[in-house]
């Protein structure tokens, strides 16, 4: 197809006066095969060369299969993949070298090529039909043939030696991990520094690490993308790392790890950089295979604020709705909002939200104390595992936490610890066994609206322990409730019930330890 007659496909202008021809380069035109006969590595290096002279344009790819190396993005470039395209990419390590500017699980490092680069480019998109295949397995396999332990013999490959050459000044995360193995897997789409950053409409499989990761971008755009990896080690999905103004729309995603995830660095590296994940939209996505369907953290030293998900539904991925982090990670994670959420055979928790995912010691308040603070969850229908996992600190307690409208059903209820200021408004819930609520070491918890269908035997339905200034109202106990609430630990105080309709429970109160705090109000 000739250049002329592939330029009529597309046409930009706001009006007919002003429409032109959006320049088009078609990679057959500059040396490319369509039948992964040989690499055109050069031959798209070239069409991108070439358009970026002319101040840009569209490098096409008609259908066909093709065999590339690293494609590295500029400025006002658009690669178009034509229905029935399918870019499959050398697995040969040797040609994504030389190593280039990267960041690898929210550390700056120089490493392998990504698939798919750009570095301080502006106005750049990936669109069309096609498919983009990473080849990920020869990655994956090696992997875990010579990185995960299984290389007992400590030999070390030439792409390790040239990795350790080129990061003598890497910052380190605070505890060794795969860094310091100097074998780190390439993303497959990594924009670096880039803004105005489209990728529309095409599918995306077996990726090598992580598939689709902006890192220090603004102005990202990612709508109607398929990702389909299989299980696969660490081959999330959508990891917009420290980007600003971000709207992920329409997407369907299954892989090995996280679908989509939110993060901002890790650790001492996160920190210094200091650059937030901040202005997110996630919305109209469907999530099937994956640890969690929206994820935000571990990684997320350099902060998370303002984000939005809604209107997605998660049917069997490992966890829900899910933040997590550590104590050495620092970093705010503010401003959450998550609501009209569907998640069905969750195989863990629903909602979690972790400040201990390592478990580590309590130590005093510094720049390496996480804060969780300012989340909402709203209307959400969910069955799983466990209902809810809240888990502060101890020196930093989780804070600003409230559910309104949630309809859950689930092996285990919520579960709370170590929180301040949390609300539970219109909460209906079903578990097999356990209390519907516990909380252990929290201030301030208001329920409102709490309904229990099927009370399970020999539980009370509301537990807490070591817990103060707690209002309970517009509740109801079900037939067959042995306890509606049990109060414990001589840290407990101030617990109040009012308006709430507990006739049909067996005991409506029961306080241990020598607790005397419950005032019962009409």
């Amino acid at each position: 197809m000739s250049v002329f007659r592939v330029g009529l496909l597309l046409w930009i202008g706001v009006g007919i006066g002003t429409a032109r021809a959006q320049p088009y380069y078609n990679v057959l035109e500059y040396g490319a095969v369509n039948d992964s006969s040989a690499l055109i590595t050069e031959a798209v290096r070239l069409a991108i060369a070439k358009a970026s002279d002319n101040g840009g344009g569209t490098i096409f790819f008609p259908a066909g299969k093709y065999l590339t190396g690293p494609i590295h993005l500029k400025s006002n470039i658009t690669l178009y993949l034509d229905a029935g395209a399918e870019l499959h990419f050398s697995d040969n390590f040797d040609h994504y070298l030389p190593m280039v500017p990267s960041r690898w699980e929210g550390t700056d490092v120089i490493n392998f090529s990504p698939l798919i680069y750009a570095y301080g480019a502006e106005n750049i998109a990936i669109t069309g039909r096609g498919r983009l295949n990473g080849n990920g397995r020869t990655w994956w396999m090696y992997f875990f043939d010579h990185i995960y332990g299984k290389d007992t013999a400590g030999n070390v490959s030439r792409w390790q030696r040239e990795f350790f050459s080129q990061n003598r000044n890497v910052v380190p995360p605070d505890e060794p991990g795969w860094i310091a193995k100097g074998f780190l897997r390439p993303p497959f789409i990594q924009f670096m520094h880039c803004r105005d950053v489209l990728v529309e409409g095409i599918t995306i499989t077996n990726s090598p690490f992580w598939t689709l990761n902006p890192q220090y971008c603004e102005n990202v755009k990612i709508d109607a993308v398929t990702i389909n990896n299989p299980p696969s080690p660490n081959t999330d999905g959508i990891n917009p790392e420290s980007c600003r103004n971000v709207h992920i729309a329409n997407c369907h995603i299954s892989v090995g790890d996280d679908c989509i995830t939110i993060k901002s660095g890790k650790d001492r590296s996160g920190r210094l950089a200091a650059a937030p994940a901040e202005n997110y939209v996630i919305t109209n996505c469907t999530m099937l295979r994956g640890h969690g369907g929206v994820v935000i953290g571990s990684e997320m030293s350099g902060g998370v604020r303002n984000i939005s998900i809604s209107n997605c539904v998660f049917d069997g991925t490992h966890r829900g709705l899910r933040i997590k982090t550590a104590r050495g990670r620092g970093g705010i994670v503010e401003d959450i909002r998550m609501s009209n959420i569907v998640m069905r055979n969750i195989r863990e928790e629903v909602i979690v939200l972790n400040m201990q995912y390592a478990e580590t010691a309590p130590e005093p308040v510094s720049e390496r104390t996480p804060v969780f603070r300012n989340i909402r969850f709203s209307n959400m229908t969910a069955e799983g595992n466990r209902a809810v996992l809240i888990h502060g600190l101890e020196e930093m307690p989780v804070q600003d936490v409230s559910f309104y409208d949630v309809d859950i059903r689930a092996k285990e209820g919520i579960l709370v610890r170590h929180a301040n200021q949390l609300d539970f408004h219109g909460i209906r819930i079903q578990t097999e066994a356990g209390s519907a609520l516990q909380a252990q070491w929290v201030t301030g918890l208001e329920i409102g609206g709490l309904a229990v269908r099927r009370p399970p035997a020999g539980t009370p339905l509301v537990k807490l322990a070591d817990t103060r200034n707690v209002f309970i109202h517009t509740s109801t106990a079900a037939s067959g409730t042995d306890v509606f609430l049990e109060v414990s630990g001589i840290r407990s105080a101030n617990v109040v019930l009012k308006n709430n309709v507990l006739d049909l429970a067996v005991q409506q109160v029961v306080q241990r330890d020598g607790v005397d705090c419950v005032t019962l109000k009409p």
